[in-house]
């Protein structure tokens, strides 16, 4: 198999949370552009109930654009031109009932055919140099097997996550993997490394998906099916070191549309000055 043709088919699941604003940018679109950068061409977007505005957010609205050249705001028109020229194909099928990651993400089997596919979760952001799915497109150029994504989380928070169970260390960031096991109790967990919204994976996943038996909160488990294929083929676990930022929960959200607010170059100096002061005022009481 071709690196290039490695990149040609992917496969998005996203959460409800994909159309909430980080600054003035959609979820969605960092995730888009995050595959983008990866050299990701084709993208199927999962989606659930409700979500038809996902697929109006990448269409065109010539509308739009014409008024905003026409009355010279130039910035958001390029805000809108930058949505709709991505340069990919989306594609978009739909989970009707909430029946797990797993059973979500069997529905691309047609579409992923005999290939390799990553798996990109919706409320999850990542910020390094080297995107994380690249990182992950990486590791399979040399090893040729399916890669998890996994980072160092807070040993009280365990159980929020699939978690691994380490084995070897192959090379620097990258480990042979025991067990994966999903959301385990505090004191039954085989290490603090958390999976986290990025998996590249193997088309054999998809046999064992569709023979796989609803797990914990009765559905279907990406993270036993994850197991199970590790059983007969290589499964690592690629340590990632850049910054996550989840929003999929109230706090993670708001510290992540502060962080990004900091970056960004029309409000990092007033944002940051409003920190400051509010900083002070909270000291007060």
């Amino acid at each position: 198999m071709s690196y290039i043709h490695l990149m040609r088919i992917r496969i998005f699941f996203l959460r409800p949370k994909e159309m909430l604003p980080i600054v003035d940018k959609l979820t969605i679109q960092f995730i888009v552009e995050e595959a983008k950068a990866a050299g990701i061409e084709d993208i199927l977007i999962v989606t659930g109930k409700n979500k038809r505005a996902i697929e109006n957010h990448f269409d065109s609205n010539p509308e739009l654009e014409q008024d905003l050249e026409a009355t010279s705001k130039t910035q958001l028109l390029k805000l809108t031109q930058d949505i709709t020229n991505l340069g990919i194909n989306l594609y978009y099928t739909r989970q009707p009932h909430p029946a797990g990651l797993g059973d979500a993400i069997y529905r691309a089997r047609s579409f992923v055919g005999e290939e390799p596919f990553v798996v990109m979760l919706g409320d999850d952001l990542m910020k390094d140099k080297v995107t994380l799915t690249k990182q992950l497109i990486d590791e399979y150029d040399k090893t040729h097997a399916s890669t998890i994504a996994v980072m160092k989380v807070p040993h009280e928070e365990v159980s929020k996550y699939g978690v691994i169970d380490p084995g070897d260390m192959l090379h620097k960031d990258l480990y042979n993997v025991k067990k994966f096991v999903e959301k385990p109790a505090v004191d039954k967990a085989p290490s603090d490394f958390a999976i986290i919204g990025r998996y590249l994976l193997t088309p054999e996943i998809f046999d064992i998906l569709e023979k796989q038996k609803p797990g914990r909160g009765g559905e279907i488990q990406l993270t036993d099916a994850i197991d199970t294929l590790n059983q007969t083929q290589r499964v690592f676990a690629h340590v990632y070191k850049g910054q996550r930022f989840d929003v999929g929960n109230k706090e993670g959200y708001l510290e992540t549309s502060i962080q990004y607010g900091l970056r960004h170059p029309e409000t990092h100096d007033a944002l940051r000055k409003y920190i400051i002061e509010l900083a002070h005022e909270l000291e007060k009481k």
